[in-house]
């Protein structure tokens, strides 16, 4: 059984690079490769995939993940700013979406019941599918973002209360509305407790967590994991488990470590959870309820999405912010398909409703995958005619270079004060990056911004901005860290100073070849020397040359070395 589950598996990765190629070819989204790979694996086409429960497993892994490292990302002011709006929208988002869905079954001829778990059904919108598009897009943090994860939130909430419900028919409403009391105690009183540990005692114990990345790295699973169980054992999804315990974390200064490690284990799992999406197509019956499939997609995809842009936009938000939420909730969600299934299971739902509501969930998510990652041009296009949207004030977008920074510094304890001193002369923005904890805790003692990360983590540094950064300085000995900083900044910010540490001769030759604006070595001039020029160069890269011949000429004479000028 396992060696065919492995065997299985191993076909199903083989079959989804493949379509992962096709789709990089084509430029398109690599999620239509997977939904396809799971069409082509499962029952419709070669039925490889037959342990439905293994990969269901492989699936919520990739979900947990997935939820638990955007709670990372989140800050508990995001629950202040967009807080409100957000449960308004999902609120009647939900209500609206489920009025027009319950008229659709009744004018296609369902009974009352499953013309309901219709409405419901089409009300949630994919919390998996739009978090990977924005993570993607590195839009999760832009008010739009913010916004659509708020309203995921109130949607998953509003779920859980709409399974509770349909796990207790047949019973009284007096028995529904005590269970509903009940799960409503059970998630406070879970939810608080995560967030105690999380604000109040896990910071005291940060630099132990932290001093070992191994015991980082366990802790970070053991964490997410261990609380989005705890929430769907107690009837809530493990979505939202596991995005509150990301988001008990948030505040604490090895968070984007942790999201950086995470990540590539996340995408492999995400991966296995949109071809287990596309293994459920079944085209059964599928002449038969076109009527019904035509018109649930219109509600899905025109007008959910046109609710909630008029929503925001009454509430002040401008057309682009409105526009970019609204297209980000035109699908139908992976909960949708459960809450079909268990009506399935019980009775209500017959099997042509749960056909099309699979089918109308695969091809909303397609696309709306678009809509997603063309959302600027899709604006664009109608950007004139949505100005119709926007009256008096408006709620704009804050500043995208919140967390971008002229001046970075990688490395403390080696001659990093001197720099500090030197950025706060200047006063431009600047961020320290060190790799020890206790460092990142005396720059919070200062209340200097820093971050406990790497080097060579690329997604630290697009987080940070590093392509605007207008003097780069690394005083880490790591060789290798050194020269991937230099390559990686003169390629995607070639006018940036790129200043770097070197142990040695050999070291600086190497830098200087691969485009470095100057090395500090250890024996040749101090970081004072090297402050009191950059005060002076006006932070222009132009005005390095004559510096850097000064210390290239130094090594060639000294040393016979032979260095590119």
């Amino acid at each position: 059984m396992q060696e065919s589950v492995f065997t299985a598996l191993s076909i199903i990765i083989v079959i989804a690079s493949l379509m992962a190629l096709i789709m990089r070819l084509f430029r398109q989204p690599l999620i239509i490769g997977y939904i396809l790979t799971g069409v082509i694996v499962g029952p419709f086409a070669l039925h490889i995939l037959k342990s439905a429960s293994t990969i269901q497993t492989f699936s919520n892994i990739g979900i947990a993940l997935l939820l638990f490292i955007i709670g990372l990302g989140l800050n508990p002011k995001v629950i202040k700013e967009v807080g409100r709006i957000a449960g308004l929208v999902g609120s009647v988002e939900v209500l609206l979406i489920s009025v027009a869905g319950w008229l659709v079954g009744r004018f296609v001829g369902l009974d009352f019941k499953q013309s309901v778990f219709l409405g419901v059904a089409l009300s949630f919108s994919s919390t998996i599918i739009i978090l990977k598009l924005l993570t993607d897009k590195k839009e999760q943090n832009r008010l739009y973002g913010k916004i659509v994860i708020g309203i995921l939130i109130t949607q998953d909430i509003i779920a859980a209360i709409a399974l509770l419900f349909v796990a207790s028919q047949g019973s009284h409403q007096h028995i529904a509305l005590s269970s509903l009391g009940w799960l409503a105690l059970k998630g406070l009183v879970v939810a608080t407790t995560l967030l105690l540990i999380g604000f109040r005692i896990i910071p005291k114990l940060h630099k132990f967590i932290s001093s070992n990345q191994e015991f980082l790295f366990l802790f970070a699973i053991g964490w997410g994991f261990g609380w989005a169980a705890l929430f769907q054992a107690i009837g809530f999804s493990l979505e939202i488990g596991a995005l509150l315990a990301g988001f008990s974390l948030a505040g604490l200064p090895f968070v984007q470590e942790i999201s950086s490690r995470l990540k590539p284990l996340r995408d492999f799992f995400i991966i296995v959870f949109f071809i287990s999406l596309g293994s459920r197509l079944s085209l059964t019956g599928f002449g038969s309820n076109l009527k019904l499939l035509l018109l649930s997609g219109l509600i899905v995809l025109i007008l959910k999405p046109f609710i909630v842009m008029l929503i925001l936009s009454l509430s002040g938000y401008t057309r682009q912010t409105s526009f970019k939420a609204a297209a980000t909730l035109g699908q139908i969600s992976e909960f949708s398909l459960v809450l079909i299934l268990l009506g399935n299971a019980s009775g209500i739902v017959p099997d042509n409703v749960v056909n099309v509501i699979t089918i109308a969930a695969l091809l909303t998510i397609t696309i709306s995958t678009y809509s997603i990652n063309y959302s600027n041009f899709f604006y664009n296009l109608f950007k004139k005619p949505l100005g119709l949207l926007e009256h008096g004030t408006r709620k704009r977008e804050k500043p995208l270079s919140s967390r971008q920074y002229d001046l970075v510094l990688f490395g403390y304890k080696k001659g990093g004060q001197e720099f500090i001193r030197l950025f706060q002369e200047l006063n431009k923005k600047f961020v320290v990056i060190d790799y020890d904890p206790e460092v990142i805790e005396q720059m919070d003692h200062q209340h200097m911004n820093s971050i406990f990360g790497d080097a060579t983590d690329v997604e630290l540094l697009d987080e940070i901005g590093i392509e605007k950064a207008k003097l780069v300085v690394s005083m880490i000995t790591d060789n290798n860290a050194n020269v991937f900083l230099v390559k990686l900044i003169n390629k995607i910010n070639p006018k940036s100073i790129v200043i770097v540490h070197a142990e040695n001769v050999q070291q600086a030759t190497e830098l200087y070849e691969l485009g470095a604006s100057y090395v500090v070595m250890p024996h040749y001039i101090g970081n004072e020397n090297i402050g009191a020029f950059i005060k002076n160069s006006a932070l222009k890269k132009s005005e390095f040359t004559k510096y850097q011949q000064k210390h290239v000429d130094y090594i060639k004479n000294h040393y016979s070395l032979s260095v590119i000028e």
